[in-house]
């Protein structure tokens, strides 16, 4: 059984949405969780739920806000809950890290804590979105504004590394985000990244080429690769549609007393699809290419998306991802070297040199 730190202190509703979660994943058998924020709240959250179970609180002095700059509060914030709960998995104390806070600052703990695997320039936040046929693994989310070709290549290494080791995907399909599948379309980064991968063909997935955003759920690829700042748009829009067609759907159905009677039958199928589309299914999104297991979650997460981080934390630690992701880094000398002579057509050197290392961390919550 793995365990899993959970900070304990970060969402929009901790702590008591995180000992709610905790519990539950406790009970269910498959990890081991340690609280980690103010022991006393803690302590006293527990037994106001007459908690029996061996839970373990750690406790941490401070908490990183939203309102709080990423790196700078990891660096300066060194007993908050979250950059305890990373020391966890740094240590060996924990085999992973579970918050629902700040977003940025969990990228941040993850190049200054956990450290990048060997070869990964910048880590990125992978989502996994409901297809037609399966699942499909969207990056990234958010982790990283602006990125160059060596970036998005190196996203599509992890990205298939992830959907073989965790979706069981034998050689994952993988796509450029683009605006249209022709060649000429996308930006000077898309058209760059689509060229190296085009040219460079390896044994781990095969490139399909510039996926259109109506792709994404059809099933027609594993993997879909982009910057965070389209990324997170994606999320945010996807969230927002899913919502409205439950809303449409609802007002619909409420419209007359036959309506009602005939989603009464439908009720099963609604469940189901809801259940499909349910963030809290998902738990949160794993941050790859750092050298542990980190799970973001949504800053609204409920106990059961809590719940199903902490024991997909503990999954993603069974499969060994970490160690997965560094060998499908490592497997790729050729395409990466490609990578790498080709970033001057996109954000110039100059420019990327000029930002500090986490400073380009944006602080949205996921």
């Amino acid at each position: 059984m793995k365990t899993v730190a959970l900070d304990a202190m970060g969402g929009d509703n901790a702590p008591r949405v995180e000992v709610d979660g905790a519990l539950d994943a406790a009970r269910s058998g498959q990890v081991r969780v340690l609280l980690v924020g103010d022991a006393p709240t803690l302590e006293g959250e527990l037994r106001r739920r007459g908690a029996g179970l061996p839970i373990e609180i750690q406790h941490a002095s401070q908490v990183i806000t939203m309102q709080d700059h990423p790196s700078s509060a990891v660096r300066r914030k060194t007993d908050s809950s979250m950059r305890v709960a990373n020391n966890l998995v740094r240590d060996g104390e924990a085999q992973a890290v579970v918050s629902a806070g700040n977003s940025g600052a969990m990228m941040a703990c993850g190049l200054f804590v956990l450290k990048r695997l060997e070869g990964v320039d910048r880590p990125a936040i992978i989502t996994t979105f409901p297809t037609r046929v399966g699942v499909a693994g969207l990056l990234d989310m958010g982790a990283n504004v602006d990125c160059r070709p060596l970036n998005l290549v190196q996203f599509a290494i992890m990205g298939a590394g992830f959907a073989h080791t965790v979706h069981g995907k034998h050689r994952p399909k993988v796509g450029v985000l683009s605006n249209g599948v022709e060649e000429h379309k996308g930006t000077a980064l898309t058209r760059e990244t689509h060229r190296t991968l085009s040219e460079h063909p390896c044994a781990l997935f095969e490139y399909l080429g510039y996926v259109e955003g109506r792709d994404i759920f059809t099933g027609k690829v594993d993997v879909v690769v982009c910057d965070g700042f389209t990324g997170n748009l994606v999320l945010k829009v996807t969230e927002g549609v899913a919502e409205a067609l439950v809303s449409f759907l609802r007002e619909a159905i409420n419209t007359s007393l036959v309506s009602r009677l005939f989603a009464l039958g439908l009720l099963p199928c609604f469940r189901r699809v809801r259940a499909r589309m349910d963030y809290s299914e998902q738990g949160g999104a794993p941050l790859l290419g750092v050298n542990g297991v980190s799970v973001i979650c949504h800053g609204g997460s409920n106990a059961k998306a809590i719940k199903n981080a902490l024991i997909g934390a503990g999954r993603l630690a069974d499969h060994g991802l970490p160690a997965e992701v560094r060998r499908a880094i490592a497997d790729h000398p050729d395409l990466l070297a490609a990578a790498r002579g080709h970033n001057h057509d996109t954000v110039s050197a100059a420019r990327a040199s000029a930002v500090p290392e986490g400073a380009e961390l944006n602080s949205e919550r996921m």
